[in-house]
């Protein structure tokens, strides 16, 4: 049983070490979807839906649940926006091509 406490007791200490570390927020500047917002002119109940559901994963600016703070939690959330933006990201619209472009609205 002493063994177990012992490992218990590592376990904890490495995770409250852990919490001292996280990955990079992805905190941009929400003005870089204006292109975005301009170029496709959504309608306004379309667009709170976007602003509401799809930001925080395909923009430069997430914003952040209270959990993020919790060690290995903000490592899943990075890695989860960072493969969000890799397959569409609302702040590189103007970066897109025609054709990316028109695949994206299409999806």
């Amino acid at each position: 049983m002493k063994i177990i406490k012992k490992i218990g007791l590592l376990l904890l200490i490495v995770f409250v070490v852990a919490q001292f570390f996280g990955p990079d927020k992805n905190d941009g500047d929400i003005t870089s979807v204006d292109t975005f917002f301009t170029d496709t002119n959504p309608p306004e109940d379309v667009k709170m839906i976007l602003k509401n559901a799809c930001l925080d994963c395909h923009s430069d600016s997430t914003r952040y649940p209270w959990y993020n703070n919790i060690t290995p939690v903000n490592y899943w959330l990075a890695d989860h926006v960072k493969d969000g933006k890799k397959h569409f990201d609302m702040s590189k619209w103007s970066d897109y091509s025609d054709k990316k472009k028109t695949i994206n609205s299409m999806n």
